[in-house]
């Protein structure tokens, strides 16, 4: 499993970069625009953060298929590094998707709703497809059921392209998706924040530390004999 930081907020991605097994960055419209700057300014601001190995992911906004393209080509040419193109899965967007990867600029087929959603965008080039957690779940439906199907889906028809699950509102989702079968997630900060808070933790640590520097001394670690 990979780990992607679903956020446009610099500060945030350069502390869990710092700290958690980070592969890459996600963005979309609603993300870029909450930082209120320029977006392509803000995008290789990110891109120094994480490097250039890491993906970085960027959402079109075009209407038809010709429009994504062109905005594709445009943010590969600004944007340096290791950049993934989200496109919507609507029609427009699976021809997008199916002339990209013509071109071998890799793409993610965004707003996943359906384990067919899904297959169609697999087949026609996707390197990624993203289901919508949380928001399936919202529709009365069951958004970790979708990414178990898409699963099966991919693994019947030996298909390469990856899930990238998103729209999480808890870490249960996210525990929930990995074990249905998504290969990547993406996450807000505050989420993943949270991914080793459990209460014993700290206090485990607290009564090791305690224990020790009862026998040792306070503020002696292992070095002190050193």
């Amino acid at each position: 499993m990979r780990l992607y930081i679903d956020s446009a907020d610099v500060e945030k991605i350069a502390k869990l970069n710092e700290y958690f097994p980070i592969a890459g960055v996600t963005t979309n419209p609603s993300i870029i625009v909450k930082e209120n700057r320029p977006f392509l300014e803000q995008l290789k601001e990110i891109r120094e953060v994480i490097g250039e190995e890491k993906e970085l992911f960027v959402q079109v906004i075009g209407d038809t298929a010709e429009e994504m393209m062109e905005e594709a080509n445009y943010i590969t040419s600004k944007i340096p590094g290791n950049v993934v193109i989200k496109i919507p899965a609507t029609v427009e967007g699976i021809k997008a998707i199916k002339l990209l990867s013509a071109e071998q600029i890799p793409t993610l087929a965004t707003t996943i709703y359906t384990a067919f959603q899904a297959l169609i965008a697999a087949m026609a080039g996707a390197n990624y497809v993203a289901p919508y957690v949380n928001r399936i779940d919202n529709l009365t439906g069951n958004g970790v059921n979708v990414v178990a199907e898409i699963a099966e889906l991919f693994a019947a028809y030996q298909l390469p392209t990856e899930i990238l699950a998103a729209s999480f509102k808890n870490v249960q989702q996210v525990h929930d998706v990995c074990l249905a079968g998504a290969h990547t997630v993406t996450v807000s900060p505050d989420l993943i924040e949270k991914f080793l808070s459990f209460p014993a933790t700290p206090a485990d640590v607290s009564a090791f530390k305690e224990q020790w520097q009862n026998a040792y001394g306070i503020n002696k670690t292992t070095l002190f004999n050193s």
